[in-house]
This record gives structure tokens, sequence and C-alpha cells, in this order.
């Protein structure tokens, strides 16, 4: 009995040991990245930036500069999306969680260094990071983080199709600006956002809406 806890404890400070390691070397890789240029960051680089062999380079992230890389952009993503959900903490409106999370990740866009960075230096990687390559991922871990606060107001399936609409919007507007939408305002996303919410979220009250529209127009 004394063994097996006394293995989990070992197995517990290894896996601890092993995020620390980690952790170092995404913040070497992210340096490495300002330094050199994304393409041109090589494993030694990184190993030297970050004071940990190739050994264990390879060992934490098998496969090598590609693998790690996915990790570092997986990582920023969750840090990205931790401060969004910060923003929304408390809301239980869908509006009001739907406005204040476009207006925060769009300051937050806006504001990221290493993303201003990748533009500037590298912007055939950093836009495949925001459309073909990257989006997926930027829904999926958008779908990850709202979930939990739109599902229980309008369902799971609505709350994943809007999640995924306003994450295309959102990144949209972030490459192809309009300076009559402030996307970065809550009061403007709420606005300019609240046909397609209810659309979405509300499809009868949209179907009553286009309907009577539609008699006034006819």
């Amino acid at each position: 009995m004394l063994g097996n806890n006394v293995s989990n404890v070992t197995d517990a400070t290894s896996r601890k040991d092993s995020a620390v390691v980690e952790h170092a070397v995404l913040d070497a890789a992210l340096d490495c990245i300002h330094r050199f240029g994304f393409s041109k960051v090589t494993i030694d680089d990184i190993c030297q930036e970050s004071g940990v062999s190739r050994a264990s380079v390879y060992r934490l992230f098998p496969g090598g500069r590609d693998v790690l890389f996915e990790a570092l952009h997986v990582r920023e993503l969750h840090q990205f999306f931790e401060q969004v959900l910060a923003e929304i903490d408390g809301l239980g409106n869908v509006e009001d969680v739907v406005a204040h999370s476009v207006a925060a990740a769009t300051s937050l866009l806006r504001t990221h260094s290493h993303l201003a960075m990748m533009l500037s230096s590298e912007p055939g990687e950093a836009l495949g990071q925001l459309t073909a390559t990257g989006l997926p991922r930027i829904i999926r871990m958008a779908t990850v983080a709202l979930s939990p606060q739109l599902d229980p107001l309008i369902g799971r399936e609505p709350a994943h199709r809007l999640i995924d609409l306003v994450a295309r919007l959102t990144v949209s507007y972030f490459l192809s600006p309009d300076e009559s939408v402030d996307l970065s305002d809550a009061d403007t996303v709420r606005q300019f956002l609240r046909p397609i919410i209810t659309a979405v979220a509300l499809p009868e009250s949209f179907s009553g809406t286009a309907a009577t529209l539609n008699r006034s127009t006819s």
C-alpha cells in the first residue's frame, strides 16, 4: 500500500516536472520566433535558449519542430480564451456573453504582441493560423471555452452554431476591418450581431420578426 502511494507521488512529481520543462521549451520557442522569425527557428535554437537537451525536447514533442509549434499555438489559444472568459465571468444573458466575448477577443487580437510580430514578419504563417490552417482549431477551442456559458442558455447545438459563426466573423473583421463597425465595443457588437443571435438562439422569434418585416414592406 505504501509502495503504491510512493509510486503515485513520484508519478505526479514527474508529470509536474515535465510540465515545467514543457512550458520552458515553449517560452524559449516564442523568444526564438521573436528573435529569428518563425521560418528560421530550429530545434537547436530552442534547446540553446531553454537549456533543455535535444533528447528531452524530442521526448516532450515527438516529431520535433512541427509538433512543438503546434503545442505552442494551442497554448497561446488557451491563454487567449482564458482572458476572454475573464471578461464574461458572471454574465447570464446570451447577448451579453456574445457581445463581451467578441469585444474582448477583438481587443486582444489588436494588442497581441506575438501576433503583431508574426503579421509583420511572417504574414503567410500568421494568416494561415487565422484562416485555412488555424481557423478550425480556433473554432474548436472557442467552442470548448464558451459552451459552458452558452449551452445552458440556448442548448448545445444552437450554442455551437452560434460560436462557430461568431468566431469566423470575429477573425474576418480583424483581418479586414470595417471603420463603421467597432467590434471591440460590446454595445456595438450587441447591436451588430443581434439578428444573428436571434436567428440562431431564438429561431421562432426570428421567423416572426422576419414575417412582420415582410408584411410591412410588401
